[in-house]
């Protein structure tokens, strides 16, 4: 996507702040032992955050994708792995670092391996009971998993003129989903949920394995293919722009309730595509020149949005730390939370201008140089 076009994808930035206050509001619950009486009703439905920047990481980088296929480019894999690598290594490895260097910033006892980190591999297995401190880094592995092979998928249907018939491999993969569900919850789960500990399993097998969250993706997949590929059909859909918003919120409205439980079968099997389908409506509206998500133009959730991965990385942390130092000093639920709010920002600020804008610089450069 050239930047002309993404300069004027205001509506992604109002959605990237919202998936980081869901994330965050989602995580300050679990972490904190005094809580604003209105937060565990708000938060019910704050663990989707991460679904909605699946979302908006398979639209956007599947549309960067596609623009150089629509202009009759060869994607170069060396140059798509520096420029994701610049952008999420760098400010990863310090907060690993900060992790597994100062144990006064883990917001739980125990780490994973650092090996699990540093291949990307730490969703896989992952023992939340026993191995709970910087869980949230597992979605940053389902999207490395999908910066590896998205561009490698791309490059062999070039290579074999099979483009046009795509989309097949995403109806496929799509059912790929509800089976290894199924199987998951009936044959790996099933047998845990009478251990005391059947919660973590369910989470182990069904919630943070890859195979099992693609469906956010393959739906910002397939906005991006329509985006770029189809623009007959986006001119003509994209002018209901407010109206994709309203029925985004009428499927999470549904996805909510069905979800409430999510471990039972119904939210584990149907919950997931269901919240992609809901959170793909919304980037559908936030990018239909008609919404007032595109219009608008908003210094605060576009800083927010920059920020929204620094934030992710170090939120947790970040809580813990601030709730240690000020335990006892009695302070209001409420004012904990604003106080948290703005330490998290300002944490976040100083590891952007630090470590993700230097290095960004730098990618700038040696992309350039080549």
């Amino acid at each position: 996507m050239d930047k002309n076009i993404q300069q004027k994808l205001y509506g992604l930035d109002h959605l990237r702040a919202l998936a980081i206050l869901f994330v965050f509001i989602f995580h300050y619950f679990i972490l904190s032992d005094g809580q604003p009486k209105w937060l565990p009703d708000f938060v019910k439905f704050g663990w989707t955050g991460v679904d909605l920047f699946f979302v908006l990481s398979g639209f956007l980088i599947s549309s960067q994708l596609f623009a150089q296929i629509k202009k009759g480019e060869n994607i170069s894999f060396i140059q798509f792995f520096l420029k994701r690598f610049f952008r999420i290594i760098p400010a990863f490895l310090v907060t690993v670092g900060l992790y597994f260097y100062i144990p006064f910033f883990r917001e739980k006892e125990s780490l994973p391996p650092l090996w699990k980190f540093l291949t990307f591999t730490q969703n896989l297995g992952l023992n939340l009971k026993n191995f709970g401190t910087f869980s949230h880094a597992w979605s940053l592995c389902v999207e490395e998993h999908f910066y590896l092979f998205l561009p490698l998928i791309l490059i062999f249907l070039q290579f074999s003129k099979l483009l046009k018939k795509s989309y097949w491999l995403l109806v496929a993969l799509f059912l790929f989903g509800f089976a290894i569900r199924v199987y998951s919850f009936n044959q790996l789960y099933l047998p845990k949920i009478e251990n005391e500990n059947a919660w973590m399993y369910w989470y182990k097998y069904i919630y943070y394995p890859t195979y099992n969250r693609l469906d956010g993706l393959l739906v910002g997949v397939s906005i991006a293919g329509i985006y770029q590929f189809l623009p007959k059909i986006w001119s003509k859909i994209s002018k209901y722009g407010n109206l994709f918003i309203i029925l985004s919120l009428v499927v999470l409205t549904g996805a909510y309730f069905l979800c409430y439980d999510q471990m039972t079968f119904n939210a584990s099997i149907y919950g997931f595509p269901l919240i992609a389908f809901g959170y793909g409506f919304m980037v559908s509206g936030a990018v239909s020149h008609t919404s007032f998500l595109y219009k608008l133009n908003s210094k605060i959730t576009t800083f927010i949005a920059t920020l929204s991965y620094s934030i992710y990385l170090t939120h947790k942390g970040v809580i813990h730390i601030t709730h240690q130092l000020l335990n006892n000093f009695k302070i209001d639920n409420n004012l904990m939370l604003l106080i948290c709010t703005a330490v998290c920002i300002g944490f976040a600020y100083l590891l952007h201008i630090t470590v993700e804008k230097p290095f960004m610089k730098l990618r700038n450069r040696i992309i350039e140089s080549k």
